[in-house]
């Protein structure tokens, strides 16, 4: 349970590619229990530009779909990336400030992008840093020109990782956990999708996350907290 009257962790949420906002509230807020998102102050915004082209969510999720950035097949070269990491900082002014980044798929590319830059000074540098970390589907950037930066060093922040099984991302998602100091991982036996929370192992670890959250954002952050009992701090299998 969270502490009485704490502050809830604010994250901004960056959705998938060519979906939206409000397709992400749905993916998260529509499969988390309430006892996980009753904790958390979730803004779920549009990324800069209507989809080019067709959705994969289509005939699942209404329209309209926006997308982050595009990307050619072998996801080596990028276009508007600039404009959508400033797109991003006045967000985060407008809105914020926010405590971390959510990301699924193409936003869970860009949040881990965006600390790994904030912590090198070379991006959100108008904005208070971020602490925390939330990554369902992720993955590096695969062009060397633009993978260098990001993850020059180990990312120090809490972090926790989605990884299903049956997830064409899978392998990216396990390389860009290595970018990670301590990083949490809950494995799920899904493919590319926010996965659900279900079962007690899991929900413990989500909870364990979000105490060190609140810890941390209430002041008590030299107090370290105990993992839950037969809980590995390190990767949970849900």
């Amino acid at each position: 349970m969270g502490s009485l009257g704490a502050r809830r962790p604010r994250f901004l949420c960056l959705h998938g590619f060519r979906t939206s906002g409000e397709i992400m509230r749905e993916q998260v807020v529509g499969k988390w229990p309430a006892e996980v998102t009753a904790r958390l102050d979730l803004v779920f915004p549009d990324a800069p530009f209507p989809a080019d082209g067709k959705s994969d969510v289509e005939g699942i999720f209404d329209p309209p779909y926006y997308e982050w950035f595009q990307f050619d097949k072998g996801f080596t070269e990028y276009r508007n990336l600039d404009k959508c990491f400033d797109y991003i900082e006045e967000l985060m002014i407008k809105e914020g400030p926010f405590d971390g980044l959510m990301g699924f798929s193409q936003g869970s590319v860009l949040s881990a992008a965006l600390v790994g830059l904030q912590q090198q000074g070379l991006a959100l540098t108008r904005v208070p840093k971020i602490k925390f970390l939330v990554i369902i589907s992720g993955a590096r950037f695969r062009s060397q020109t633009v993978s260098e930066q990001p993850y020059a060093n180990k990312i120090k922040i809490p972090s926790l990782h989605f990884l299903g099984d049956i997830d064409f991302l899978k392998n990216d998602g396990e390389k860009l956990i290595e970018s990670f100091v301590d990083p949490f991982i809950i494995r799920h036996p899904k493919g590319h999708t926010v996965p659900r929370l279900v079962d007690e192992k899991s929900l413990e670890v989500m909870s364990f996350f979000l105490d060190k959250m609140e810890k941390e954002i209430s002041g008590h952050s030299s107090t370290k907290a105990e993992a839950p009992a037969d809980v590995d701090e390190k990767e949970i299998c849900i």
